[in-house]
């Protein structure tokens, strides 16, 4: 019988003007400590963020999307951060910050299958 498995998450945002503090959600991260998972999945809607900031550099943004992203899965390019381990990179892309590339505040949850919960809140939130 499967079991409910504590995980947390975060809206991974950006904010094109962070002075203005206006923003698009544009992703998610799931993180399950029991099964030592952490991925993440995004989508940057170029019409919406370009109605908000006309001026935003697309191409700057989907590449610091791609490096969360590896950072995530741990991909160990030439990012230490990579490097780290499961809870502390989720941490790390957790960490309030005042760039670009944001995630909202921590919150957690009860799932049975991460990938799935990873999909519904990509779902509810990004789309």
């Amino acid at each position: 019988m499967q079991q409910n498995k504590l995980y947390e998450y975060a809206v991974i945002r950006i904010v094109p003007r962070v002075e203005r503090e206006e923003f698009i959600n544009a992703g998610i991260i799931v993180f399950c400590k029991k099964e030592k998972y952490l991925s993440c999945k995004y989508e940057l809607n170029e019409e919406k963020l370009l109605s908000l900031y006309a001026e935003a550099d697309i191409e700057f943004i989907r590449q610091n999307l791609q490096a969360f992203a590896n950072i995530a899965l741990g991909k160990k390019s030439d990012s230490e951060i990579a490097a780290l381990d499961t809870p502390e990179r989720f941490r790390w892309l957790t960490a309030t910050r005042s760039t670009v590339i944001q995630a909202s505040k921590v919150h957690p949850g009860l799932c049975f299958n991460e990938e799935e919960t990873l999909e519904k809140l990509f779902q509810q939130y990004v789309k």
